[in-house]
């Protein structure tokens, strides 16, 4: 398919600015070809359009990632970097208020993504009974309209029932929300097929996300509640994921880190992800910036591409690695921890005596096309390409770059760039740019020249590995440690692109340890948050964060939606405990 399909998408500033609560917006006009493939294709594409901005770190990747014990984002320096009227502090201490920005921001592009498929929906309706290409294209638009709504269940407890742009939205909560999400995925998974790639809805897709929904729908039910993990809905959970790898259309990743690089749109493990191949204008690379060190230039070729320090891995996330591997250091025993694309020679390493002031001559050369910073979670000193103020051309020797230990000039103040465990919230002392080990997942884009801009890597939305572990999830649940097992340790056995570093085998499994290695899988994605609910974690005390409220489980509905509403009263109830 060209990627034609992926162009026609209309700039989303203004619109998202808009609280779109009842889910109106007006017909599009794409100007589209006169044939029914891209008649089709030009209808639907606006739906797709805005899922790239709603999964940026100022949306719902930070509102996952910084809610979660996994991701921390202090304020940092003097100036207060990052403190953005404290609306990471408020998801990060789950005492998240009615005007938060993130929250904000989020639900109004997921609003409008519902608002697109509406759209698209009524569009198509009247062409579907006598045309095979717009009745593929209506099921596949009703299948990511009830994923859309999944995630407003997932992140609000609600979901909107409309099926044309005049008529109003109906609310839907807990039971009433499941079961019709539920319908829509059962409507349509068997007039989808897995031919398009992962940037569109297949029916791999829809059974992964009836897995989905079906795992987590005890929770749904009853938000505040403990969890009764039915056996129907395991059975449910098992059923659908055996499809998925039944089909042998998709393959675990030998390299973890490829999963998360440029190119992954052609990687067998992904079943539904963000097509940001660069055809698309909004593309960005967001996700492979946000948590580097500003002193941190990914690219030869751009030497304004950085790092943000932004956010870092929490103490009690990073311990979950070292309790799991014992004496051996995380990146020895385990290929998702970390991957060296460089090593600092040995007689290079010892910095005792060496300080930004005389360490002129305390480097090593490295060839600027193939050069490449390091992946996964990153400590300690860091090394990369140094330049004299942003912006400015690298230090180079005979044609080829100096990798030299970074060094921070921040606040008065000229030193090494050194990821420390430590960070939170409160002390002023662990408010330096460069405190907490950092995270390096997605590839640093090869086309930014900003590092935000210009994304290559498509944004995984749902891959293998987690139909497999969702599928371990339902049989422990039931009590089949046995077949858990197996697939958690088929996942592991499968990162055998560096044989060293291949997690070995689990002798045994418990709920405690899927949950954790839940964590080691998708660490820095979009899971989190949900896990910690399902598996009941997420009133937890870790770093800076003490709030043990069960209604902090939803998110607030922003007031903005509320007050839009407010000539049907009763429409939109805000979530308990705001």
């Amino acid at each position: 398919m060209k990627n034609k399909f992926f162009i026609t998408i209309l700039a989303l500033s203004a619109l998202a600015a808009t609280g779109c609560t009842d889910l109106s917006e007006e017909i599009i006009d794409e100007s589209l070809d006169a044939t029914t493939e891209n008649l089709t294709l030009g209808v639907m594409a606006p739906a797709y359009g805005p899922l790239t901005d709603a999964f940026t770190h100022t949306k719902n990747y930070g509102l996952q990632l910084i809610s979660s014990d996994q991701g921390i984002l202090p304020p940092r320096g003097s100036g207060n970097d990052w403190y953005d009227g404290g609306k990471y502090i408020e998801l990060k201490q789950h005492n998240t208020t009615t005007t938060n920005v993130v929250v904000r921001d989020t639900w109004n592009a997921f609003t409008l993504m519902l608002s697109r498929t509406v759209t698209a929906i009524e569009r198509l309706q009247p062409l579907a009974a006598t045309n095979p290409e717009a009745a593929k294209g209506l099921a596949e638009m009703r299948a990511l309209r009830a994923y859309y709504n999944m995630l407003m269940l997932d992140n609000w407890g609600i979901a909107f029932k409309k099926d044309a742009a005049s008529a109003p939205s109906v609310i839907l909560r807990k039971q009433e929300a499941v079961s019709y999400i539920e319908s829509e995925f059962l409507a349509t998974v068997n007039d989808l097929d897995n031919t398009k790639g992962p940037g569109r809805m297949s029916q791999a897709a829809v059974n992964g996300f009836l897995a989905q929904l079906y795992l987590n729908a005890a929770v749904y039910r009853d938000p505040y509640g403990t969890p009764v993990f039915a056996t129907i809905d395991m059975d449910k959970v098992i059923e659908y994921t055996s499809k998925v790898i039944n089909t042998g259309a998709f393959t675990l990743s030998p390299e973890y880190f490829a999963i998360f690089d440029d190119n992954n749109h052609s990687n067998k493990e992904l079943i539904f992800a963000i097509d940001q191949r660069q055809d698309l204008t909004t593309s960005h690379n967001r996700l492979g910036y946000w948590s580097l060190s500003g002193s941190q230039y990914p690219l030869a070729a751009f030497p304004k591409a950085n790092g943000t320090d932004g956010p870092a891995i929490t103490p009690e996330f990073y311990q979950t690695w070292v309790q799991a591997n014992g004496s051996v250091d995380p990146a020895q025993a385990d290929a998702r921890f970390y991957k060296a694309n460089f090593t600092v020679p040995a007689n290079l390493q010892n910095l005792t005596g060496i300080s930004p002031a005389n360490d002129s001559g305390h480097y090593f050369l490295v060839n600027g096309s193939t050069y490449e910073i390091n992946r996964g979670i990153q400590r300690g000193i860091q090394w990369g390409l140094r330049n004299s103020a942003n912006g400015q051309p690298f230090q180079t020797e005979s044609g080829q770059y100096k990798i030299y230990p970074m060094i921070e000039q921040r606040d008065g103040f000229t030193k090494y760039v050194n990821h420390v465990l430590e960070v939170d919230l409160e002390d002023p002392t662990h408010k330096d740019y460069a405190d907490g080990y950092r995270v390096s997942k997605y590839q640093f884009s090869r086309t930014s020249d900003t590092g935000r801009n210009r994304g290559n890597a498509d944004i995984v939305l749902l891959r293998l590995a987690d139909i497999y572990l969702m599928r371990a999830e339902a049989q422990l649940r039931k009590g089949n440690a046995a077949a858990a097992l197996t697939d958690v340790n088929l996942v592991r056995a499968s990162r055998t692109a560096r044989p060293a570093v291949t997690p070995q085998p689990l002798s045994s499994i418990t709920l405690n340890t899927l949950y954790r290695e839940r964590g080691f899988e998708f660490y820095w994605e979009f899971s989190r948050r949900t896990d910690m609910i399902r598996f009941g974690h997420y009133e937890d005390t870790y770093t800076s964060k003490t709030n043990n409220d069960v209604r902090k489980r939803l998110f607030p509905i922003p007031q903005s939606a509320i007050d839009g509403a407010s000539s049907s009263p009763g429409y939109l109830v805000q979530n308990e405990g705001y």
